[in-house]
């Protein structure tokens, strides 16, 4: 049976779609892009910035699903250029841990909603 998560902690959906959804012992994570949850603005100007934001929106709904980041088993990265991959990547890698990082797929987009750098999508057990 499939169960919603909603959570203030993290921007609220800006279209038809829920933040996460549970099915079984998975959670699925709408793309997360850089909002403030308070305000609705996009949070840096840098991929860093943004990636940082990314990650803080997807913890949140995580931990109202009961999971955390340690749980992640998949995550999808949409990324406006390339050439920033590298930045992302090391913000990226502080909010997993070194030998148990999840599968990831990264892939450049021509545009993401509102304009911003980054968007990441995330599974992860319960």
């Amino acid at each position: 049976m499939r169960k919603v998560v909603a959570t203030s902690a993290a921007p609220a959906a800006i279209g038809p779609y829920s933040q996460g959804n549970i099915f079984g012992n998975l959670v699925f994570t709408s793309g997360q892009v850089p909002l403030d949850p308070a305000t609705g603005e996009i949070v840096g100007n840098t991929i860093e910035e943004q990636t940082e934001q990314v990650f803080k929106n997807i913890k949140a709904i995580l931990e109202e699903a009961g999971s955390s980041l340690d749980k992640v088993l998949k995550t999808t990265v949409f990324i406006k250029d390339m050439n920033d991959f590298a930045k992302m990547n090391a913000v990226y890698a502080k909010f997993f841990t070194e030998g148990s990082f999840p599968s990831r797929s990264a892939v450049e987009v021509a545009r993401l909603p509102k304009d911003v750098l980054v968007e990441i999508e995330t599974i992860a057990y319960l």
